[in-house]
């Protein structure tokens, strides 16, 4: 029986046990998968790494993370891509919108408290969550919009939520999904698709400034990343075959879980210390 569990324990990966690293790519893959669908997988993936990183600065969690979660989204974001279901005219300009407001949001971070944030986000997520609900059918083919209105609104939205995305993160791609369905009338598949194409830039441009920072861990990144390749790719894979039915509840799952992590961090912050 040691011999059998020796390699989990003896065995590791920056200085991680073998075990600890597996334990993270189940939490990548479940992060990765919903991610793929949604958005809002780093309310997964981010904490799985916290706890693995115990002791450790949180810039090398959240560096860890956007190596494997970048690496998948790019599979994700591919399959998307490949199906036409990214409109070139209307998301290549926000992905310069989503860098600059990922920046501006890091910015503020700061010079801002950051229980500023969470209690506004306690306020607005029930709002959210109400909206969607209420609009049980998620289209699968497009509204009736004028490209100048849809355009303004999807550039805003990226710009926005880039900056929010800076700020503090989890949710980014559901907020975006939300905003591109129900106020821009994109349908579900393409919606997605260009969510994909804003978390890729804005995950990537994240990542050069981790790795140059040197707060990755490269090799529990790379490990973690085959992990987040199939979730993403899985995910993406019933996206595009199930369009509202499946990405309608995952964006209801992710509020629920994004409203009880706000909460936690609030009541009890020595937690997530």
């Amino acid at each position: 029986m040691d011999a059998i569990f020796s390699p989990l324990t003896s065995f590791t990966v920056d200085g991680f046990p073998l075990w600890v690293v597996l334990l993270i790519c189940v939490g990548v893959f479940l992060a990765s998968f919903m991610d793929a669908i949604a958005g809002g997988g780093g309310i997964i993936s981010v904490p799985t790494y916290l706890m693995a990183f115990h002791n450790i600065p949180t810039y090398y969690a959240l560096g860890t993370n956007k190596l494997s979660s970048g690496i998948g989204t790019i599979f994700s974001t591919a399959r998307f891509i490949r199906q036409g279901y990214v409109r070139w005219k209307l998301f290549a300009p926000s992905i310069a919108f989503a860098l600059t407001g990922s920046m501006c949001g890091t910015w503020l971070q700061l010079h801002t408290p950051d229980k500023v944030l969470k209690y506004l986000l306690l306020l607005v997520l029930p709002v959210v969550a109400v909206v969607t609900l209420r609009n049980r059918s998620w289209p699968d083919e497009p509204g009736e919009i004028s490209f100048a209105a849809q355009a303004a609104i999807v550039w805003s939205a990226s710009f926005i939520i880039g900056g929010y995305d800076g700020y503090y993160g989890p949710g980014t791609g559901t907020f975006l999904m939300i905003i591109f369905i129900r106020l821009a009338k994109l349908d579900t598949r393409n919606a997605a698709g260009g969510v994909k194409v804003i978390n890729l830039s804005s995950n990537l441009g994240s990542l050069f400034t981790s790795l140059v920072s040197g707060y990755v861990y490269i090799g529990v990144g790379l490990i973690s990343a085959l992990a987040s390749i199939a979730g993403h790719y899985l995910g993406a894979g019933l996206a595009i075959k199930n369009g509202s039915r499946i990405v309608r509840p995952t964006v209801i799952l992710v509020l629920i879980l994004l409203t009880i992590k706000v909460g936690s961090e609030l009541l009890f912050p020595e937690f997530w210390a």
